[in-house]
């Protein structure tokens, strides 16, 4: 089924970023926010202790779950927040090429940012998302 999400070029705006500069979804879509996604297992402990690409793919798998729980895929994705904890430029764009590689066309506006910390012990990544549906 395709996204109902809109994603917004601006020809007037650098082509560098790679993702939409913005992004619609009709007024009759649901709007799904997501709590961040962690690089948590079932247990509930960090994985890939100290990798900033294996939390990323990890955030992104959490994300995918949280996402068809409330029936959503990564196609339905409207924006996202990566938050990365790390003052290395280069430890950031390590986190940011997992996502922007999972999201493939589908690059929806996104914010990447470096923290102090983050809230799990081990954790280097987190996603966060908001999505639309049309129900």
């Amino acid at each position: 089924m395709p996204s109902s999400v809109e994603l917004i070029r601006a020809s007037d705006l650098s082509d560098v970023a790679e993702y939409a500069y913005a992004a619609t979804a009709p007024k009759d879509a649901r709007l799904i926010f997501l709590a961040g996604s962690c690089p948590l297992d079932e247990r509930g402990a960090t994985v890939a202790v100290g990798d900033y690409a294996g939390q990323a793919a990890a955030c992104i798998e959490t994300m995918k779950r949280a996402l068809a729980a409330s029936g959503a895929t990564i196609q339905d994705v409207i924006s996202t927040r990566v938050l990365v904890a790390s003052s290395s430029q280069s430890d950031l764009v390590t986190a940011w090429e997992v996502v922007r590689d999972a999201f493939g066309e589908h690059d929806a506006p996104s914010t990447l940012m470096g923290v102090t910390v983050l809230g799990y012990d081990d954790q280097l990544v987190e996603i966060e998302a908001v999505a639309a549906v049309i129900d």
